[in-house]
């Protein structure tokens, strides 16, 4: 079994402030946090292959893709770091060549009140949304997932965003660290997050070997509308641009497509 983990800091246990996230903003708390990160994909990693996984590739899809600790993982996982530029951005390196896709660290969408850090993919814009619903990043990457026919899995993070993952993907594992209120997060110890992450991705993989995953296949719409709302109209307009792409509001805009590939394209352009 071929498993692929894609790796973001913004619901990592505990965490709750942007400085938190990132060496560059003066944060003091980052290197704890990076750790921490660290040490959540790990255990994933850990539980994968103890319950079966042949093979373990991890994407740090973090800011610049270069937060995780290599070193720090388990030996035989293999890890992406940066970015190549590819749509596939924050699960840049799958492919149909992978039997599951699992997310560690992941937050709830722009515009979602379940993470004092919720935003999606850019702190630039107030809300994304495809055919009709708020979209998290979450959401954008396992809609990847579909296209390539590749279940998704697993899911740790802020508690909102477990509890939505739940009711879109029947069988999809879970395990939420934080819960998000205001300015606010409630966290589970540090160190019970990662023997949770490790256990129930042990459970994600068993059940995988035992099933295919089959209730984890994301369903794919046949066509896709989404709209992007930014902060700023200027960038409103500057994106509205992109080929396909239409103004529906000062600070909004549309696209409409049947391929989701070409969503994924828009949203390299646009986000």
């Amino acid at each position: 079994m071929k498993l692929f983990i894609s790796s973001d800091i913004e619901g990592t246990c505990g965490i709750t402030f942007w400085d938190e996230t990132d060496h560059e903003k003066g944060g003091r708390f980052f290197d704890y946090f990076r750790a921490q990160m660290t040490r959540e994909v790990s255990a994933a990693c850990i539980g994968a292959m103890e319950a079966g996984a042949t093979e373990v590739r991890v994407k740090d899809a973090h800011d610049g893709g270069r937060t995780i600790i290599p070193s720090a993982l388990p030996l035989g996982v293999s890890i992406d770091r940066g970015f190549s530029g590819s749509p596939l951005s924050m699960v840049q390196g799958l492919d149909e060549g992978f039997d599951a896709l699992a997310f560690t660290g992941y937050h709830s969408p722009a515009h979602g009140g379940g993470n004092p850090l919720s935003h999606t993919m850019t702190t630039s814009v107030d809300e994304v949304t495809i055919n009709g619903k708020r979209t998290s990043e979450f959401a954008i990457w396992s809609y990847t997932a579909a296209r390539l026919r590749i279940p998704v899995i697993f899911l740790s993070g802020d508690e909102a965003l477990c509890r939505e993952a739940k009711e879109w993907i029947p069988g999809i594992t879970t395990v939420a660290v934080n819960r998000g209120q205001g300015a606010a997060v409630t966290s589970i110890h540090p160190k019970e997050a990662e023997a949770r992450i490790k256990e129930s991705m042990g459970q994600a993989v068993k059940s995988f070997l035992e099933t295919g995953g089959k209730e984890c296949l994301v369903p794919l719409p046949a066509s896709f509308e989404v709209t992007v709302k930014y902060k700023e109209h200027a960038t409103a307009f500057s994106k509205s641009h992109y080929p396909g792409a239409e103004l529906i509001n000062e600070k909004t805009i549309r696209f409409s497509a049947a391929d989701y590939g070409d969503v994924m394209r828009f949203f390299h352009f646009v986000l």
